[in-house]
């Protein structure tokens, strides 16, 4: 089972730095199921080739039966497993290439932020539903796809084509973004896992997701392949995808779940969180009567975008500290294709960072920190709250965090783990209580607490909204 990862960039061996294996040796890597090689078959300065090569063990590989393996007993030894790349390879590569894949380079930050041009080989790739599958699922996330059949028998052109391609995906991308988005669509293509789902597979899958699942025009396929049309786990993935940063509004679109029970669903429960998320905060806003209004930590530009459509609002703006999720907002007020306009209520959306005091986030009547606070480290919350709720000093803050408590209803989220990988933290009612308490006392606001989603009676809403007026 091989992959070939291969650049052409200036310097092409620094691919060693990003991959944290060096060119000039070979290593070795026990698996469960295996042993894993990394080596370089070619390393020059202007083109550089890493290997992965899995050495798979079918007596290691019984042990670790998934449910889709034959159960009579010689299938478990003669199989496709030891040569066509799968959830057998992606799991390797999670282990190899952990660090890659976090997009962590400390001799060279700068070049895991930098899309390079990469091109990548897996020769034998089960492919459930043929080629156009594979370009089907790469194709959007930047890669020029070739998926060439590889036929049941050369010799005998008649029998027609395996379910198995060679894959070539030819782009520039950041190579963390490259490894995660691997590690996702091998199992989805060969639509089958050789182990059971655990509790912690939707934060699995969330976190190699990040910034391309959610913006993804087949993110319901994918995440019901990931995750074996398990209904609880898909509903529960394809939810938290609305919430991700640069999900798009529709990231919970009820086709996507279509195997739920029609008869069982309410209208409530057929509106995201996402949404009742944003329609609270407008609501909020509009019960202050607050007309002008900047959103700190604006992410993908969801809340500007609603506002913006609302002729309520008279003037609107917002900052964030990512330079990746103010393109996504440019896009999704389409600064990028069309001239603003005069009469335009978006007054600026631009980068910066809540602690630090800066004039740009004065003078609003509101300021909105929609799931912020949960992002930003504890020792360094004192210095948001100094900048917006003393520096800034709108007449209205509305903050909304996740609920921790309410954690417990989502199937697949471990025990323990929180909605988000860069979460920091994840307040119970109580916890945000206190907080909110605290923060208005010192800063001469008062806060009202209001829940968001359904209001479960043991663990609360899934969202907790404070609307702070001074």
């Amino acid at each position: 089972m091989l992959l070939t990862i291969t650049t052409h960039m200036d310097q092409a061996t620094d691919l060693g730095f990003l991959l944290h294996k060096h060119p000039d040796r070979v290593q070795r890597f026990e698996q469960s199921f295996g042993t894993a090689h990394v080596f370089y078959p070619d390393a020059g300065e202007g083109h550089c080739t890493a290997a992965l090569l899995l050495d798979v063990d079918p007596v290691k590989l019984v042990r670790t039966r998934g449910r889709n393996t034959p159960d009579f007993s010689l299938g478990q030894y003669v199989n496709d497993r030891p040569y066509a790349a799968s959830s057998l390879l992606a799991s390797a590569m999670a282990n190899v290439f952990r660090t890659a894949m976090r997009g962590r380079c400390d001799p060279r930050p700068e070049l895991a932020e930098t899309p390079i041009p990469l091109e990548i080989v897996l020769p034998a790739l089960p492919c459930r539903g043929g080629a156009r599958q594979a370009e089907r699922f790469f194709e959007p996330l930047g890669w020029d796809v070739s998926a060439v059949p590889v036929p049941l028998d050369p010799e005998f052109g008649e029998w027609g084509d395996s379910r198995y391609v060679t894959l070539t995906l030819t782009g520039r991308l950041r190579l963390a973004e490259a490894l995660n988005q691997l590690y996702v669509l091998l199992p989805v293509l060969d639509d089958s896992k050789h182990y059971w789902l655990a509790p912690d597979e939707v934060d699995k899958l969330i976190r190699a997701g990040e910034g391309w699942l959610g913006a993804h025009p087949d993110r319901g396929a994918i995440t019901r392949r990931y995750l074996a049309n398990r209904r609880g786990l898909v509903r529960t993935a394809l939810g938290r995808l609305a919430d991700a940063e640069d999900a798009p509004d529709e990231a919970l679109d009820p086709a996507e779940v279509e195997e739920e029970p029609a008869a069982e669903e309410t209208e409530e429960k057929s509106v995201s969180l996402a949404e009742h998320r944003l329609q609270s905060v407008v609501q909020a806003l509009r019960d202050e009567n607050a007309r002008r209004v900047i959103d700190l930590g604006c992410g993908s530009g969801k809340l500007l975008s609603r506002l913006a459509k609302d002729a309520f609002f008279s003037e609107i703006s917002g900052t964030d500290v990512s330079h990746r999720a103010l393109s996504h907002a440019w896009r999704r007020l389409r600064w990028d294709k069309e001239p603003r306009r005069e009469n335009d209520r978006v007054k600026d959306v631009f980068q910066g960072a809540l602690t630090y005091a800066d004039e740009r986030f004065r003078g609003y009547e509101a300021a909105v920190l929609m799931e912020v606070v949960e992002h930003v480290d504890p020792p360094r919350l004192a210095a948001v709250e100094r900048v917006v709720f003393g520096d800034a000093a709108p007449r209205v803050v509305v903050v909304t965090t996740p609920n921790a408590e309410h954690n417990v209803r989502y199937e697949g989220l471990a025990p323990g783990a929180m909605r988000h990988p860069d979460h920091r933290f994840e307040w119970t009612r109580a916890e945000f209580r206190a907080w909110a308490g605290r923060v208005a006392s010192a800063h001469g606001y008062r806060v009202r607490h209001v829940p968001v989603g359904g209001d479960d009676p043991e663990v609360g809403a899934p969202t907790q909204m404070g609307v702070f007026t001074r």
